[in-house]
């Protein structure tokens, strides 16, 4: 039986494909022109523009290697009508908590689309799985390490809700891109063999 593909909102696939449309067609070309800019003046080794965008390409194409693997690996979950009114994947959800009465909202969505947002929160999670399948007035009991804590669904939305604060998107910087900004992968350059994949991926995508 095959393994089930990770999901993702429509949003969150969309956020990933626009960062490796940028890699792939604007900074990767970008740094590749100074590499070999920096390779023609001369001693590689005692060259530090050289040195620093031959490693910056090694960085980038780390993370393009990443992203085409994780955009093939992703299931796209649409919304559904028959969702209305039950926490699922990619629900808006605001729930109270039985002792305190202290508010929370948040999103249920797939690990790979959280990008540092606090009020985003994995479907695999414990707060997720203690939600999904829930309705406006029902309880849910989240299992902690320092024990149970009920919940009370009070509001569900599909659609981003004005009493939901949207966060913006942790934006991974390019320049510095360290082991914590570029997980998985390989740390060297694409081979020629995978250049020619990613050439005929996007030229695929064009034609009509």
């Amino acid at each position: 039986m095959p393994a089930k593909k990770p999901y993702i909102t429509p949003q969150g696939y969309e956020l990933l494909k626009k960062e490796l449309d940028y890699l792939w067609l604007e900074k990767r070309p970008d740094v590749t022109a100074k590499v070999s800019w920096a390779a023609s003046l001369g001693d590689r080794s005692e060259n530090a523009d050289y040195q620093y965008n031959k490693r910056l390409l090694a960085q980038i194409d780390r993370r393009i290697r990443y992203l085409r693997k994780v955009l093939n690996d992703l299931q796209v979950v649409e919304f559904n009508v028959q969702q209305e009114g039950r926490v699922f994947f990619g629900a808006y959800v605001e729930i109270e908590a039985d002792d305190d009465e202290s508010l929370m909202q948040l999103r249920i969505v797939g690990s790979e689309e959280i990008f540092g947002r606090s009020n985003y929160i994995s479907v695999d999670a414990p707060m997720a799985r203690a939600l999904l399948g829930k309705s406006e007035g029902d309880d849910a009991v989240v299992h902690t390490p320092k024990g149970d804590r009920i919940w009370y669904v009070n509001k569900i939305s599909y659609k981003c809700p004005d009493w939901f604060t949207e966060q913006e998107p942790h934006q991974i910087d390019h320049e510095n891109m360290g082991e914590d900004e570029a997980p998985v992968g390989d740390e060297k350059e694409l081979t020629p063999e995978e250049l020619k994949k990613l050439e005929q991926s996007y030229l695929s995508t064009m034609v009509k």
